[in-house]
This record gives structure tokens, C-alpha cells and sequence, in this order.
């Protein structure tokens, strides 16, 4: 079977990240197409992923795009789908990585006659799209889709909740790589040294820098713990999101912890930022889809505290891989933080203990084998 992927993102996000691990078993007969250029493209080739950019001009359309800013579009995406519609003739199966990644091959896929395949990365609501963008990503699903792959049951049951069609969709949670997470216990020394981190509890944020991520609400917690509790953001402002940067800074002055703040920005060495961490915190404030970070913090063997909504439950059962606390209660996190700080037996047992489950749980290899069955159980009896 011949994929030929499509992705909006020109910057590795979970949804990108996620397409490497799908892509790389189908590299000899596939192709990546992206709607934008960038380091994500450098990432698919180091992965020897074949990846064409098909165009450079932004599409203007964002998650709460009004029904004329969508028309306006039309315009820069009629070429874009001509290109899609002229690859697809050589692939079997077109496989839409983004929202608009399923706007551009759904139209493409009813003029090539080709299947469509959409991976849901994305909780469907009026918290995280507009109305128009909810309509069109629904309809363009029910009507061009062949298959709908979630990535967690929250954003499964969000796509049918919305109006999409319950048989069109499967769950299949995102792969990881367990040896991607190892690292050397002396590394992580010299980096907490060269981070300024030594005898620091230190409280890891990894995300972009965004209102519906929650930084404020860490900030807030930790003006409620100790002095040794230090925060660590990984991750900057997207999308025109620099003024909640600017009311962090404003944020952390006025709390007085300019000292126990770090933004360290993109970085692209995560496994040991987060083994250098104390525990990891997810604080989104609307329900996440899946909630990598957290796997990907078990796998570090580090505990994570998860805001109790969307895909986190599923990932995280309180107190016994993890922690789960209210979304935007700044107080409730700051308990779970203090107890990690002094029940560090405790809590380290249970890291190791959710390392274990997310190593078996969440394995690439594995969720790789149940995709490619889904795929070949749907569609190669039509390529035999």
C-alpha cells in the first residue's frame, strides 16, 4: 500500500511527531507533503521519510476562523489541492495528519478517487475551534472519510458528539520509543549544574507557551510552595501568542519569582531536560487530546501531575502512575507538588512504576502493528 501523507505544520508539534513514527514503516512507499516549510521537513529527512513542501503561503484559516475568513482562503487553497490531487494519482491511500491537512484531502480525495484516512489529534469542541471550523472539518469527515483514527476516546467521543459518524472511528493512542528515553545519570548532573538547578526541586513545563497550556496556573502554585521549588518552561509562544508571554514575565514579577522562573524555550534535548526535573506538570486549562508530554515524562521515569480532563484520565490514574488535579485550581497543584517534595519514596516508586506501564502500554512497535492492521484490514484488498 502507497500512503501519501499530508500535514500542515512546518514545526514539529505532537501531531508531527506522532506522523514520523507512522510514516517511517511506509518510507519506501510514501510520501509526506506539508503546507508549510521548516524544521519539521529536516526532521523527516534525518528520518529518511521522503517530504515535498507544496507551498510557502500560509493558509490564512485559524481554529476560530470566522465563515468569511474561511471563504477568503479558497483562494491560496485551490492550487495547493491541485498539487494534492496530481500526487495522489501515483499513492492508494490519502492520509490527512491535520485539520487542514483533511480540508485539502478531502477535496482531493473525491477528484483522484482515492480513501481517505484522517488522524484526529484534536479535541473537536467549541472550546478549541470556531463553529465554522467545527462544520467543515465534521462534514468533510463523514463525507470524504473512509476511516478516522483518534488518539484518545476524549477526542473520539468529541468528533461524534459534534455530529461526526460513530463507525467511521478507531482509537489508537499515540507510539513511543522507550530507548529514546533513557539517558546517562552524569549527563543529567552537568546539565542540572549548568541550568543552575542544584538543590532545586524543579517542576518541568513542556509545551508551547500558549493561555490554554496553563503556565499561569503553575506559576500561581508555586508561589504557594517552598523556596527550593523552581519552575522549568520548555516551549515558546506560537501563533501570535507573545502577549501571554508578556503577562507571564508580568505575572512572575508581581509574585516576586523571577528567581524560581526558567524559559528555556524550543529545546530538542527533552528526554534529559525531563530526567533533570522533579516532576513534570501538565496544566492545560480545556481538555487535552492526548497529553504526550505525559507519557513521555513516565517514560524519563519522572512522576507527572495531569489537569483531570480530555485525554490525560486515560493516561494517568491518581496515585498510582501519576497524579490528576482540577484544571485551573493553582491551590489543589500546589498541595500535589508540596506532598511530591516530601514523600520523595514514595513518589519515586510510583514514577518507576508508571515508566513500566507506559513502556509496555505505548510502545511504537506495538501501536505501529495496530495501525498498519487497520489500514490493511480497511483498504489492501482494493490494491491486491
Amino acid at each position: 500500500m502507497k500512503i501519501l501523507f499530508l500535514d500542515q505544520s512546518g514545526k514539529p508539534g505532537g501531531a508531527e511527531l506522532c506522523l514520523i513514527d507512522i510514516a517511517k514503516p511506509y518510507r519506501d512507499r510514501s510520501l509526506v507533503c506539508l503546507f508549510a516549510d521548516g524544521s519539521f521537513k529536516t526532521l523527516l529527512q534525518q528520518h529518511q521519510i521522503p517530504v515535498e513542501v507544496l507551498t510557502h503561503q500560509s493558509i490564512a484559516v485559524r481554529k476560530h476562523s470566522s465563515l468569511f475568513q474561511a471563504f477568503s482562503s479558497l483562494g491560496q487553497l485551490t492550487p495547493l489541492i491541485a498539487k494534492v490531487v496530481q500526487k495522489a494519482m501515483a499513492y492508494d491511500v490519502i492520509y490527512a495528519n491535520t485539520q487542514k491537512a483533511l480540508v485539502v484531502g478531502a477535496i482531493a480525495s473525491l477528484i483522484a478517487r482515492r480513501p481517505l484516512v484522517y488522524h484526529l489529534h484534536d479535541i473537536l469542541s467549541s472550546e478549541h475551534f470556531s463553529q465554522t471550523n467545527l462544520r467543515v472539518a465534521i462534514n468533510l469527515a463523514n463525507r470524504c472519510a473512509a476511516l478516522v483514527i483518534a488518539n484518545s476516546h476524549a477526542s473520539q467521543q468529541a468528533f461524534i458528539q459534534a455530529g461526526g459518524r460513530p463507525e467511521l472511528t478507531r482509537v489508537i493512542y499515540n507510539g513511543f520509543d522507550p530507548k529514546l528515553y533513557q539517558t546517562c545519570a552524569s549527563d543529567i548532573t552537568k546539565l542540572r549544574q549548568h541550568l543552575g538547578l542544584e538543590g532545586k526541586f524543579v517542576v518541568g513545563q513542556f509545551s508551547r507557551l500558549s493561555p490554554w497550556k496553563g503556565q499561569h496556573i503553575l506559576i500561581d502554585a508555586i508561589a504557594q510552595c517552598p523556596e527550593k521549588v523552581t519552575v522549568m518552561l520548555v516551549g515558546d509562544a506560537l501563533f501570535g501568542e507573545q502577549d501571554y508571554v508578556k503577562q507571564l514575565h508580568q505575572q512572575i514579577t508581581q509574585l516576586n519569582l523571577q528567581h524560581r522562573v526558567k524559559f528555556l524555550g524550543f529545546r530538542s534535548d527533552i528526554p534529559q531536560l525531563m530526567t533533570a526535573c522533579n516532576l513534570v506538570a501538565h496544566t492545560s486549562i480545556a481538555p487535552e487530546p492526548f497529553g504526550r508530554v505525559i507519557v513521555e515524562a513516565m517514560l524519563c521515569g519522572k512522576p507527572v501531575v495531569a489537569a483531570k480532563a480530555g485525554g490525560a484520565v486515560e493516561l494517568v490514574e491518581h496515585g498510582v502512575n501519576g497524579f490528576l488535579t482540577t484544571p485551573q485550581a493553582p491551590q489543589e497543584l500546589a498541595q500535589i507538588i508540596n506532598s511530591c517534595l516530601q514523600e520523595t519514596a514514595k513518589t519515586t516508586t510510583l514514577a518507576n512504576h508508571a515508566r513500566d506501564m507506559a513502556s509496555q502500554r505505548f510502545d511504537v512497535t506495538i501501536i505501529n502493528q495496530q495501525i498498519a492492521q487497520l489500514l490493511s484490514s480497511k483498504f489492501e484488498s482494493n490494491y491486491c
